[in-house]
């Protein structure tokens, strides 16, 4: 337990994360894959490289030194990671490695006039605190799992029954469990852990489920990123018929029942997790505006689909926009970028509304800062990171 003095120095260490926690957690990182490798396979190496995973993990260390003495202000936040460390199968004997290595790492970062034997030690007492918060919490989800009529905990196997492209770089990917066996129900928003090996390592990485939930299959809908190993070992070397391990559906992400309008708003490969959405909300009879940003028509997936949903549910309502537009694909609604007085013109009258949104980080800002503005209440706008969570700010 944190005594007083342990905890003011927790809060003295603020003005340093804000400063310098990016760099303090990229140390991290090099020294939890140098002392313990065993954990690589845990993290997607492309977040690595580009930043994404130290500026996401920073954010979250400046939130809990930030909020120590407030810790029911950070349960959205917790329940994300929680959500995350269950799809990738973390496991209590993780966390020391970690704990290690951060300390480790705040002593080489700020020195030992800075990182005392007292700041050590309370930032020790701290870790523990928090690791044993989420322990408990990934316990009870994976119990949960395993509880569900289909669930499991660990690596399932499963056959790819169909591939099908959605778009010039989307691809979907249908799975059926190789046991036979009946699947476990997930909600509309939530994600699968994908296990595959690519050269030799093991990769495990988290991708949206794209269709309504059913009992008996999963499909995830995959973009082909520049330089994404598992992505382009989707695309490339999984066919249909191929097996693969998939880790039980996760997320926190998910449509909340209601009679308000809903709005759902991706950017590119953002669609995706929206879909299972959208199905659900027509059938439950909702007004539903959906609204999808992409750069051409090539790479526009699913608009078939959506398309063919309109012109079943009067109540839907879908609007499009194009970065550009080559003559080549159907016309969307709009050329340019989904800007605000777009969305002012594609919102319900009323603001009352609940609105979920998706895609590149650029994108999530310009929207959340908008829909602000337009007077959409923060509390009914919700959106999720494909990746690691950074601040919207």
């Amino acid at each position: 337990m944190l005594t007083t003095d342990q905890r003011a120095l927790i809060t003295a260490t603020v003005p340093l994360l804000e400063a310098g926690g990016e760099a303090l957690v990229r140390h991290f990182y090099l020294t939890l894959f140098k002392d313990f490798p065993q954990v690589v396979p845990l993290f997607n190496q492309s977040n690595q490289h580009g930043g994404t995973q130290q500026r996401a993990l920073a954010f979250a260390i400046l939130c809990y030194a930030r909020y120590i003495n407030e810790l029911d202000k950070l349960e959205g936040l917790l329940e994300t990671i929680v959500n995350k460390h269950i799809s990738l199968q973390i496991l209590p004997e993780h966390y020391p490695y970690v704990g290690a290595s951060l300390l480790k790492a705040i002593r080489e970062v700020l020195g030992e006039a800075v990182a005392t034997d007292a700041v050590i030690d309370a930032w020790g007492i701290a870790y523990g605190q928090l690791a044993d918060i989420l322990i408990n919490a990934e316990r009870k989800g994976y119990a949960a799992q395993l509880a569900a009529e289909g669930g499991w905990n660990g690596t399932r196997a499963f056959t790819v029954a169909r591939k099908v492209a959605e778009s010039a770089e989307i691809t979907s990917f249908v799975f059926r469990p190789v046991d036979g066996g009946p699947v476990m129900a997930y909600a509309p928003g939530q994600y699968i852990g994908v296990y595959v090996t690519v050269d030799g390592k093991a990769q495990k990485r988290q991708y949206s489920l794209s269709a309504a939930s059913n009992g008996e299959t999963y499909q995830i809908s995959v973009k082909r990123e520049p330089g994404g190993r598992v992505s382009n070992h989707l695309h490339d070397h999984v066919a249909a018929g191929d097996r693969i391990d998939l880790f039980a559906p996760s997320g926190a992400f998910t449509l909340q029942p209601h009679d308000r309008p809903l709005v759902l708003i991706s950017g590119g490969v953002g669609i995706t997790p929206t879909l299972a959405m959208l199905a659900s909300a027509l059938r439950a009879g909702r007004e539903v505006h959906f609204i999808h940003a992409a750069r051409n028509g090539s790479v526009h997936a699913f608009r078939d689909y959506v398309d063919t949903l309109a012109r079943q549910y009067p109540q839907l309502k879908r609007f499009y926009c194009y970065a550009e537009h080559d003559d080549q694909s159907p016309a969307p609604h709009a050329i340019g970028l989904l800007d605000r007085e777009l969305l002012a013109e594609w919102l319900p009258p009323s603001r009352d509304v609940d609105a979920y949104f998706l895609g590149p980080t650029a994108f999530m800002r310009a929207v959340k800062h908008n829909l602000r503005a337009l007077g959409v209440p923060d509390a009914q706008a919700r959106y999720e990171f494909f990746g690691p969570a950074e601040a919207l700010q």
